[in-house]
């Protein structure tokens, strides 16, 4: 199973190759490596409008996740019967937004994008923060991810966030 990792915006230079392998690593740390994922880049016009038809929210964002299975319990893997419900569903990642939130914290887009799509692949695994004891659960997951990818990788990401926001 793999990663289709489709860049539909021009604004930001991404480095698909290095994306990719991060979304791998972050899948093997995660052992959901037999699923099949969706990484899309987009500019902040295609964001707003995802998120004004799906969320009701007429802005852009950093990332929205949409989840194969809608029902998971949050550390719960998919129980799937055929092949192709191997899917954990797709991430669409702001690029556009991740690079203006980098330019105001002077953070580096490519570390940025390994910690947003993270916190999407949590999204699709069933962890939600709209309270604050599930942005807690989320937030040690992220942790636990991003702490696993810094050991093997030498980085040294962490969330983005350490609060809660129903923004997101």
């Amino acid at each position: 199973m793999g990663v289709v990792l489709r860049n539909l915006q021009k604004v930001v230079p991404v480095r698909r190759a290095r994306l990719r392998r991060d979304v791998d690593m972050l899948r093997h740390i995660l052992g959901v490596q037999k699923f099949d994922l969706g990484v899309i880049c987009v500019d902040n016009r295609r964001m707003q409008q995802i998120n004004n038809t799906y969320r009701k929210k007429n802005v852009s964002t950093d990332v929205l996740s949409f989840p194969f299975y809608e029902d998971l319990r949050p550390g719960k893997l998919p129980c799937s019967l055929h092949r192709d419900e191997l899917n954990l569903g797709d991430i669409f990642l702001g690029v556009e937004f991740v690079m203006k939130q980098c330019k105001e914290e002077s953070m580096d887009l490519h570390g940025a994008l390994t910690v947003v799509t993270a916190h999407g692949i949590c999204h699709l695994l069933g962890y939600r923060h709209e309270t604050e004891e599930e942005w807690t659960e989320m937030l040690q997951r992220e942790s636990y991810i991003l702490s696993e990818y810094n050991r093997l990788t030498g980085r040294h990401l962490e969330p983005l966030t350490k609060r809660c926001s129903q923004d997101r």
